[in-house]
């Protein structure tokens, strides 16, 4: 990109200027949050699992809103474990005043590492599978295409 675009400053700089603007880029759908509020405001306890840097995903939580809106989040790059190892999903299932043996749900849009890691730590999971095609993956509990539905499958039960 450097050089296709003839940028300025060494590719570390350039990095490091992309991971500190891309918290500010993020943005959440209100309908997202709104469906958030509702999951909270029902009595579900809402956490996010999240894989990447801590800086980096602690940033677009807090600046899309989705902190005002969940119970509690887990960071792969702050506690040193990444989905889909069950670690992670017991972290964010303390901090939300729960545990992993009282069931749950994990909502992704990773197969691997959100419905396979969701599935083996114990929850029932639902995939958001964006493209809508056939797949060979089976192993969610539903699958849908966004995830304001899957907010209402989750209200539904």
């Amino acid at each position: 990109m450097r050089e296709r675009f003839v940028l300025s400053g060494s590719v570390e700089e350039l990095w490091m200027a992309y991971r500190r603007r891309m918290p500010h880029l993020v943005q959440c759908r209100a309908d997202v949050l709104e469906g958030l509020g509702r999951l909270l405001a029902s009595g579900w306890k809402v956490g996010i699992v999240t894989n990447g840097t801590a800086d980096n995903q602690l940033g677009k939580i807090q600046r899309s809103g989705l902190a005002d809106v969940v119970d509690a989040y887990a960071l792969s790059g702050h506690e040193g474990v990444r989905k889909p190892e069950r670690a992670l999903f017991e972290i964010a299932a303390r901090r939300c005043g729960a545990s992993l043996a009282e069931g749950g749900w994990m909502v992704g849009d990773r197969f691997g590492a959100d419905i396979e890691g969701g599935g083996a730590a114990g929850l029932r999971t639902i995939w958001i599978n964006r493209d809508a095609t056939a797949s060979e993956h089976n192993e969610a509990d539903r699958v849908v295409i966004d995830v304001v539905r899957a907010m209402e499958i989750l209200q539904e039960s």
